[in-house]
C-alpha cells in the first residue's frame, strides 16, 4: 500500500527491548483536503534509519503494509490491534519521474495511424524516435 501526504509528527526512536527498536510519525493524509486525515505509522528495527533525512513539513510518499494481531488479555479478553509498517519512504517529489511515462502512453494510440500511411511494413521516422521500454 501507498499514501502520499505531509509529515505532521516524527518521533524518536524508542529502544522497546535490547533487539527491537521502533519510530512513529503521523502523516497527513488529504483525499478530500475539507477533512484531512492523520494517519500514524511505525518504522521498525533497521526502517527507522528512513526518517533521518525528513523534516516536519515535508511532503512523502510512505509505502507500507498492514499488520494486525490479536491479543488474550489475563482475564480472557481478545483484544485486536492494527499497525502501519513503514517499509519505504521517498519525498513526494520522488513520484514526478514515476508518473512521467503516462503522457508516453499516449504515444503507441499515434503510431499505428502513422505506419497504417506506409502499408504497416515500415516504420517512419517519427516511430523511431519514439523509444518506448515497452
Amino acid at each position: 500500500m501507498e499514501i502520499q501526504g505531509k509529515l505532521i509528527d516524527l518521533s524518536d526512536t524508542t529502544q522497546v527491548t535490547d533487539t527491537f527498536r521502533k519510530r512513529e510519525f503521523v502523516v497527513e493524509y488529504a483525499d478530500n483536503p475539507q477533512y484531512p486525515e492523520f494517519v500514524k505509522f511505525e518504522c521498525i528495527q533497521d526502517r527507522c534509519d528512513l526518517l533521518n533525512n525528513f523534516q516536519v513539513g515535508q511532503e512523502l510518499t510512505v509505502s507500507f503494509n498492514l499488520k494486525g494481531r490479536k491479543w488474550v488479555d489475563p482475564q480472557g479478553n481478545t483484544k485486536y490491534f492494527n499497525s502501519l509498517q513503514a517499509w519505504r519512504i521517498q519525498p513526494a517529489a520522488a513520484e514526478a519521474p514515476a508518473s512521467a511515462p503516462h503522457p508516453a502512453a499516449d504515444a503507441p494510440t499515434s503510431a499505428p495511424a502513422s505506419s497504417s500511411g506506409n502499408g504497416g511494413d515500415l516504420l517512419s521516422a517519427s516511430d523511431e524516435e519514439d523509444d518506448l521500454p515497452f
